[in-house]
């Protein structure tokens, strides 16, 4: 058989094989990244107080944390807001130095439109949930988006809690 009529028999097996899970291609959503799961990542750099860059099994990925909306700091042709430079600086304390251990666990979404993956953050070491942690301190207003809603209520509590101290931006914007 010549390789222009294998062709389509090869393509129609590798869609087989990845509908039933038995391939993946590198750097596909494999076992590791899929809806529901956990993912162990390496904490790249802070990007912005609710989105990181971290490394996954020796790629780099952007992740945005799911259920929560910080002041922007680096969105092009926006001037950072209102205490966006704190809720940013306290995501980076949370977090730790670049290198750290980080859990990340998805919801039913496991990418955004701009093909950042979607997470709860969780530190390795503590298991504290930093996504939880930035609404508690009041540097992040809830923002759930459907499907991922596993921890909306959990996260608006800590928001009505936060906004009734006036803690971080619910006191100073």
């Amino acid at each position: 058989m010549t390789w222009p009529r294998a062709l389509p028999w090869i393509a129609l097996l590798l869609v087989a094989g990845l509908v039933l899970g038995d391939v993946d291609l590198p750097g596909s959503d494999g076992a590791t990244l899929a809806p529901g799961g956990t993912a162990a990542a390496e904490l790249e750099r802070v990007i912005h107080g609710d989105t990181i860059a971290v490394r996954i099994d020796g790629r780099e990925e952007r992740v945005r944390y799911i259920g929560i909306d910080t002041p922007e700091t680096v969105k092009p042709n926006t001037p950072v807001q209102c205490f966006g430079t704190a809720a940013h600086d306290l995501n980076a304390r949370l977090l730790g130095r670049p290198g750290a251990d980080l859990t990340l666990r998805f919801d039913r979404e496991l990418r955004d439109r701009y093909g950042r993956l979607l997470a709860y953050v969780h530190r390795a070491g503590d298991d504290a949930f930093v996504n939880a942690r930035l609404v508690a301190a009041g540097a992040a207003r809830t923002l759930p988006i459907a499907p991922n809603t596993a921890h909306a209520a959990q996260l608006s509590a800590l928001q009505s809690a936060a906004r009734a101290a006036g803690a971080g931006l619910w006191g100073r914007c």
